[in-house]
């Protein structure tokens, strides 16, 4: 079901969003949708090379899988 909500913008982020939107032949409303929704799936997944990166980090990996067995002990909840 669709949400409507109100968002303030200045005079100048609403001329940006506005351009991109009319540049996409896209609604304003479209728009910000689209925007959001790509911004939030390129930041919930890590590139080829920072997963190399996270991969090659011992210290980062023993933490990584300390939390992740903590949270299979019941220590924490993930909340989505």
């Amino acid at each position: 079901m669709s949400k409507t909500i109100t968002l303030r913008l200045d005079d100048d982020t609403y001329s940006r969003i506005k351009d991109a939107a009319e540049g996409d032949r896209r609604t304003i409303s479209n728009y910000i949708e689209y925007a959001t929704l790509n911004y939030l799936e390129e930041e919930s997944f890590v590139s080829e090379s920072e997963m190399e990166y996270i991969l090659k980090d011992p210290e980062l990996m023993e933490s990584l899988q300390k939390g992740l067995q903590e949270v299979e002990d019941g220590d924490y909840e993930i909340i989505k």
